[in-house]
């Protein structure tokens, strides 16, 4: 039997995310369709018997929106929310805003795999010039972190994300789950991806191939010790999570008509 459970999510669609654009630290509320995802799976977690003593989200928009979706969806307004960026989606650097099906076509669908899915290659950075930098290193949220905006990262592989994630998982999430508190953590595809790849061990060859869809709640069952007692289980239709899943795969592949 678990001694901890944990649920995990990657946010409900985004607007750029339905653009297929690297939306990355750039700011963006949820689609339509990802408001959707959103309050059905707080349907489902509530269908499920969930219930929740405290929430972990990204200080982005749409990883608190989804949060507040699912927490309304299970009448549980009241659980405390904290966010940090130290729980961000990847900084995707120079990338920032780039459509994935022409950079594939650009670049070659394996390329835009390796900068999309790899573990330790980083983008290139992104510069002054990028028409997204003033909007990201100027916004107040990144006065208040617990790092200098100088010190913020100008580029990320999915290994820095799970550096600067670690510190928060170690020393804020884990005590609070090891006092016995149920814990959501709504977050990113990459962010959640690098904590899979810590709490589950995952190779580093291996977690290329790891997708999460969005607004899709993944369980977690640890042992004392913080170990899986098993692999993650994604909760829901099972047939619709693995066509979610091959949507994402799909986003940084040359379309069809442009083959």
């Amino acid at each position: 039997m678990a001694k901890y459970r944990l649920v995990l999510l990657r946010h409900g669609e985004g607007a750029w995310t339905k653009e297929n654009r690297f939306c990355s630290w750039v700011d963006q509320k949820l689609s339509s369709d990802g408001i959707k995802e959103a309050q059905n799976c707080g349907k489902h977690l509530k269908a499920l018997g969930f219930e929740f003593d405290l929430v972990f989200t990204s200080v982005l928009s749409r990883s608190i929106q989804t949060a507040w979706l699912i927490l309304e969806e299970m009448g549980q307004e009241w659980v405390p929310i904290q966010s940090s960026w130290r729980l961000n989606e990847r900084h995707y650097g120079a990338l920032i805003g780039l459509n994935r099906a022409e950079m594939a076509l650009n670049h070659g669908e394996e390329q835009v795999k390796i900068w999309r899915r790899s573990y330790d290659v980083t983008p290139p950075p992104i510069s002054e010039s990028h028409p997204y930098y003033e909007e990201i290193y100027n916004d107040r949220r990144y006065k208040c972190g617990d790092v200098s905006q100088e010190n913020l990262p100008k580029a990320e592989s999915l290994k820095d994300v799970l550096d600067r994630l670690l510190p928060y998982w170690n020393e804020k999430i884990v005590p609070e789950l090891k006092s016995g508190k149920m814990i959501l953590i709504s977050a990113h595809g990459n962010s959640s991806r690098a904590l899979l790849k810590h709490v589950e061990g995952i190779s580093d060859e291996d977690i290329i191939n790891v997708t999460l869809p969005t607004g899709v709640p993944i369980l977690l069952e640890l042992d004392e010790n913080l170990h899986p007692l098993g692999p993650h289980q994604f909760l829901g239709d099972q047939e619709a999570i693995q066509a979610a899943i091959k949507k994402v795969e799909d986003q940084g592949k040359v379309k069809s008509a442009e083959k």
